[in-house]
């Protein structure tokens, strides 16, 4: 679930990403401190001076951090400065560049990538970064009988490569050591977005040792090659990383200390960064970026996203099985209203799940305009002449997609009450929420959306629609639409493979599994001391290794 800014200036750069970065997991547990003796007190500007510490106000807490097993953006924006991947969206050229992996090669056949790795990269426990350590990584995510593997899955491999090692769609044959920094993937088939996969935060790689060590509570203190590692996690408070001193990036990280502490409240953040409480915040209602701009002591970060926030339908149970109901609600939903509420103007009108940049976007198709008469015929038609009663979910943080999901969810009740549908309004605050959607228990309609982690329409629809994926919240279920998804993921004829996906877009919109609402932009606010921060359009997935405080 994973982020936003369409801006028209910036599509021509956008449609040529490769970018990296999409929801969801479950650590209700989270120390209450991890080591109390290297705790920062983030509540008073003092905290800034002396050692360089950076306080980022965010909304809500992560959920995990070994990313691996856990996918929403909170998490994302902390673990992408402890655990690298071997290549890297690079926000600054719009490539996939080199991280860990120096270079690569690809065999003819597409089936054969060969990657020679850094060497005298060392792990923040200080054992070796090498390729038996890749290879160590992919075993614990592919094999299910390896004993590190998770019990419950790594959802993001299993969606990405097509299942474990002896699935019948599962793509990677082998991952073996060349020499001691060089590694070579196998391929069942050709991936034509095997290279932009492989950049997927979920793909950092970790320290064997520290893997092995099951009394250290990975999820909660990973061990991996970033300019940062995890000191102190106050769970739905602070957490807490210092510079990895032994980093591979000479002079790099500028920070002597990350801070990502919780502010809920949307006006509470912004105060705290007015203030000089926090440095950074992140989930800027769109209504507050003017604010920022005509403050002198703060700066704005502002771009187009890769996201979609929707409205979903449970379409395994009554009246959402029936597709008259999913289209009389679709035919209500005033777009350009909520985003003049809720986004402040600063989002596009979703037609399609995935936004325009994207390869395939499919711009024949016309979107649906209100029309309550028509909504109230498809409802007698579907047996509901007189309406029903039903639940809205929301979350009660921001979200890049969905910056005030419990209004939106307010304005589209008294929407829904027009064709006689009574909805009530359930909202629960992030890591309950993902669980609620993840489990597919009475979640009636639900607000929620996507934020893609690369540009390859396939990160966006696969997770969404495939019938199988831990993401397809809806319950959606389609045959030929899973058969296209499966061949737009192997397809390695660029036109084939746009006419693919622009099918799988005809067919979402007739079945209307869900209702795209907007695509929306991502705002980032720091005080004007903050320099060297990149911001990018996946969102929540921005390195701090460059990041000073003047």
């Amino acid at each position: 679930m994973k982020k936003q800014r369409i801006l028209q200036t910036f599509i021509g750069l956008i449609a040529l990403a490769i970018i990296i970065s999409g929801c969801s997991g479950a650590n209700k547990n989270a120390s209450e401190s991890s080591n109390p003796s290297e705790s920062v007190n983030p509540s008073s500007p003092a905290a800034s001076q002396g050692s360089k510490t950076l306080i980022f106000g965010r909304s809500s807490d992560s959920v995990g951090l070994d990313l691996s097993t856990t996918t929403d953006g909170e998490s994302y924006r902390v673990a992408v400065n402890i655990l690298e991947t071997l290549v890297v969206y690079d926000p600054n050229n719009k490539k996939i560049s080199p991280k860990l992996a120096e270079s690569w090669i690809i065999s003819e056949d597409g089936l054969t990538y060969t990657f020679k790795l850094r060497e005298g990269v060392k792990f923040q426990d200080g054992t070796d970064f090498n390729a038996e350590a890749v290879a160590f990584n992919f075993k614990r995510w592919m094999d299910k009988s390896n004993p590190l593997h998770n019990e419950e899955g790594f959802p993001y491999y299993e969606s990405i490569f097509g299942g474990y090692s002896g699935d019948a769609n599962h793509v990677i044959a082998g991952v073996s050591v060349v020499d001691p920094y060089s590694v070579e993937f196998k391929l069942t088939k050709p991936i034509s977005s095997f290279l932009s996969n492989l950049a997927i935060p979920n793909f950092g790689i970790a320290s064997p040792d520290a893997l092995n060590n099951t009394s250290s509570n990975f999820n909660k203190n990973p061990v991996g090659t970033g300019p940062f590692k995890v000191v102190d996690w106050k769970a739905n408070d602070t957490i807490t990383l210092e510079k990895n001193a032994s980093y591979w990036q000479q002079g790099l990280p500028k920070l002597d200390k990350l801070v990502f502490k919780v502010v809920p409240d949307q006006n509470a953040r912004l105060t705290a960064l007015q203030t000089g409480e926090v440095d950074m915040i992140d989930g800027v209602n769109p209504e507050d970026a003017n604010t920022v701009q005509q403050n002198g002591d703060l700066q704005l970060f502002e771009t187009p996203s890769l996201n979609v926030g929707y409205l979903g339908f449970d379409t395994g149970k009554a009246p959402f099985d029936n597709v008259k109901v999913r289209e009389a609600i679709a035919g209500i939903v005033d777009k350009q209203a909520l985003i003049n509420a809720f986004w402040a103007g600063k989002a596009t009108p979703a037609i399609n799940p995935i936004p325009p940049v994207f390869m395939g976007y499919n711009s024949d198709i016309t979107d649906r305009t209100v029309d309550l008469d028509k909504s109230k015929q498809l409802l007698a038609e579907a047996g509901y002449p007189d309406g029903f009663k039903t639940t809205i979910w929301a979350t009660s943080v921001s979200r890049i997609y969905m910056p005030n999901g419990e209004k939106v969810a307010q304005a589209l009740q008294e929407q829904l009450k027009k064709i006689n549908i009574d909805a009530k309004i359930q909202t629960l605050e992030w890591a309950s929420y993902i669980e609620k959607l993840s489990s597919h228990k009475d979640t009636d309609m639900f607000l929620s959306g996507w934020i893609s982690d690369t540009a390859d329409p396939d990160n966006f629809l696969f997770p969404l629609f495939n019938k199988d994926s831990t993401y397809n919240f809806t319950s959606y279920k389609n045959d030929e639409v899973n058969n296209l998804l499966q061949q737009g993921q192997v397809e390695t004829d660029s036109t084939k493979r746009e006419q693919q996906y622009k099918k799988i877009q005809e067919l979402l919109f007739q079945d209307a599994p869900l209702v795209p609402i907007a695509h929306a932009n991502y705002f980032v606010a720091a005080a004007k001391k903050v320099s060297g921060f990149v911001i990018s359009p996946t969102g929540a997935n921005e390195s701090f290794a460059n990041v000073d405080l003047q």
